[in-house]
């Protein structure tokens, strides 16, 4: 609920939205970069924050 209550105080969602995208963007490129390096240390840090990312945009497109 708190999510919600912090996406919702966000006066731009609009402006936030694009700028999330291209985060997701590129952790997906860092993913990549550390799968082929055969990394799971950074494989793990960068799935975790592709969830961070992923958890506000839904939140902000919910709103």
């Amino acid at each position: 609920m708190e999510d919600v209550i912090k996406a919702y105080r966000c006066r731009e969602p609009e402006k936030r939205i694009p700028v999330l995208r291209l985060e997701l963007d590129y952790e997906l490129a860092l993913l990549h970069e550390a799968m082929l390096e055969k990394n799971p240390h950074r494989v793990d840090q960068c799935i975790a924050r592709l969830r961070e990312l992923r958890h506000e945009l839904l939140m902000l497109e919910a709103l």
